[in-house]
C-alpha cells in the first residue's frame, strides 16, 4: 500500500494518504486492501441494496487520495455524522463520502471519532 501512496504526486496528499493508513489500520485492526485502482479499504462486509436485493463485499472504511481532495469513505449514510460534521472543519459530503481538501483544514480527533462511532455501529450489528 506504501507503494500505491508514494506515486501521489502532491506531497499533502501523500503525507495525508500515510496518516489516514495509520488512522483506519489502527481503528480497525486490519490491513489494507486495494479496491479498484484507487480506493484503500479496511475490513470487509457483505451490503445487501434494500431496493435491489443485490449483494455485494465492500469495505467497512477506506479513502481515496484524489488528486481534488481526498475522499473518506467512513460510514453508508454520512450525514448520521451530522453533529460531528458541525466540528469537523472544512469539508463537503456526498451519498456515503466525506471530501477534504487536507487533513490541516480538518480537527484529526472529531474524525477519529467519527471513524470509531462508523465501526461500532458496524460491529454492534
Amino acid at each position: 500500500m506504501e507503494g500505491f501512496i508514494n506515486k501521489i504526486e502532491d506531497e499533502q496528499k501523500r503525507k495525508d494518504g500515510f496518516v489516514l493508513l495509520e488512522m483506519m489500520k489502527k481503528a480497525t485492526g486490519e490491513e489494507p486492501i486495494l479496491w479498484s485502482s484507487s480506493v484503500i479499504g479496511f475490513g470487509i462486509k457483505r451490503y445487501k441494496s434494500p431496493t435491489t436485493s443485490r449483494e455485494v463485499d465492500w469495505f467497512l472504511i477506506g479513502f481515496s487520495p484524489h488528486k481534488a481532495n481526498l475522499s473518506l469513505y467512513i460510514s453508508v449514510g454520512i450525514k448520521e455524522h451530522a453533529a460531528a460534521l458541525k466540528k469537523l472543519g472544512k469539508h463537503k459530503t456526498g451519498a456515503g463520502c466525506l471530501y477534504i481538501n487536507k487533513l490541516d483544514d480538518i480537527n484529526i480527533e472529531v474524525l477519529k471519532g467519527m471513524i470509531d462511532a462508523s465501526l461500532k455501529r458496524e460491529f454492534d450489528k
